[in-house]
């Protein structure tokens, strides 16, 4: 991955967010990243990949994926049917539009922090931690070419 997207602490910045966003929620977050994106729209691509991550095999049906090809500037912001339908297409459009910002001010990782911590508000407002609900994905950001 390109060094100048996200430094190695950047990187554990954000990974940080998404352990602390999942902690009293049983939702999941997934941040993936690739330099290009191979479909022509940066949703299709995440929709690729959100059943190639596993992401629809969540027990609440609560997982969201955060998809960024950084050398087109595409990103995408998906969430499973179970959260998606408590926010709605107004809010991931919100968070985008947020990334975005972040982004054209030079401060990616902080971009990725705060749409972490938002989207885990939502998580934990609407799927509150369970006794019985694991860590059912990853935490680690993931990587495509």
């Amino acid at each position: 991955m390109s060094a100048s997207f996200l430094s190695e602490t950047e990187q554990q910045r954000v990974i940080d967010a998404i352990r602390q966003a999942e902690l009293h929620s049983d939702g999941e977050i997934k941040i993936h990243l690739e330099p290009h994106c191979s479909n022509l729209l940066p949703l299709a691509r995440a929709k690729e990949l959100f059943l190639q991550l596993n992401l629809q095999n969540t027990k609440l049906r609560s997982a969201v994926l955060i998809y960024i090809a950084y050398q087109d500037h595409q990103l995408a912001i998906l969430g499973d049917v179970g959260i998606h339908s408590q926010v709605g297409d107004s809010f991931w459009q919100n968070e985008k539009d947020s990334l975005i910002s972040y982004f054209k001010a030079g401060d990616v990782a902080g971009g990725l922090v705060r749409v972490v911590q938002d989207v885990g508000e939502k998580l934990t407002a609407f799927f509150p931690k369970s006794e019985n609900n694991p860590d059912e994905i990853s935490n680690d950001l993931s990587f495509g070419e």
